[in-house]
């Protein structure tokens, strides 16, 4: 396992660097510059800051120093935040999506994993076919259609919630955004579980169990639910990377100073370092996530564990 999980971390390292080149390579050959204003800077001023960022050199050598900082951990100055790094940002921002996604990514979990249950355990009937109605829902309604209408329900007209991040304390402000974020993830999740789970009740070790004369929840907690487990992992890696990372419409639309707004506004103010900052990061965090999903593999199945 030790030997498996040293080559995978090492087989990610052509993968990040080639997110690198590319994240480098469009955001630099995107038009303005992180210094561009509607008034226009006098020229000798324009070249001052060029040269103080290394502006003025060749892209080649551009990106050289570039890797050679990211290669120390150090994702450089930000462009349009003085007196912050990229890291300092992205350490200021983070644990604001932490909280939201942590939030999102549990409820998601228990409601989508509970209600897929339900569903196989009563597979074609009525109640399976509301839970799948509802879950399609959750996959076809976008989530910047889903958060305002919340907002307008729960915190417009029946004013139970606030509206916004800002001017909000204590976890009510939490309830929105972790709910917005997390149907979408329930939808997934309960479809998977529902799909696996009636796969792996047909198998033959489960009609052995049944035969054996145990409970249709017995075999469901003790044989059936650890192996139809297995496609819910696989989509959790890239999934919860994606929501610790803050959902940019979210915290657009609920004033969440996470990961997601920083990027947003680091993209629109050209800030170059940071939004490479940024992009370097939530692939790193992916590569990891899905280095986990690939070591749980082997504690839920031990067919599988490589050695």
């Amino acid at each position: 396992m030790l030997r498996y999980t040293l080559r995978r971390l090492l087989g990610a390292i052509p993968t990040l660097f080639l997110v690198i080149v590319l994240a480098f390579l469009l955001v630099h050959a995107a038009p303005g510059g992180p210094f561009d204003d509607e008034r226009a800077l006098p020229a000798e001023i324009e070249a001052n800051i060029a040269a103080a960022y290394h502006l003025d050199e060749p892209l080649p050598m551009q990106f050289l120093r570039y890797i050679g900082g990211v290669v120390r951990g150090n994702f450089g100055p930000s462009y349009s935040y003085r007196d912050y790094t990229v890291s300092e940002l992205i350490g200021r921002s983070f644990p604001v999506s932490v909280q939201l996604g942590a939030l999102a990514m549990l409820l998601a979990t228990v409601v989508g994993v509970s209600a897929g249950i339900v569903a196989a355990l009563k597979n074609n009937s009525p109640l399976d076919k509301v839970v799948m109605a509802f879950a399609m829902t959750g996959i076809s309604v976008p989530v910047f259609v889903v958060a305002p209408l919340l907002v307008l329900l729960f915190a417009v007209k029946l004013q139970w919630l606030p509206a916004s991040w800002t001017g909000s304390e204590g976890g009510s402000r939490l309830l929105l955004p972790v709910l917005a974020l997390a149907l979408p993830q329930i939808a997934y999740v309960a479809r998977l579980t529902r799909a696996s789970l009636i796969e792996v009740l047909s198998s033959d070790f489960i009609r052995t169990a049944r035969a054996q004369g145990l409970g249709t929840l017995a075999i469901v907690r003790y044989h059936a639910l650890k192996p139809a487990m297995l496609p819910v992992l696989s989509y959790m890696g890239p999934a919860v990377a994606a929501v610790l990372t803050g959902s940019v419409v979210v915290e657009e639309i609920f004033g969440i100073p996470g990961l997601g707004q920083l990027f947003v506004r680091a993209s629109l103010n050209r800030d170059y370092t940071l939004v490479l900052g940024v992009v370097i990061f939530y692939a790193a965090l992916i590569v990891l996530l899905n280095l986990l999903v690939d070591l749980l593999y082997g504690a839920v199945d031990p067919r599988i564990r490589r050695r």
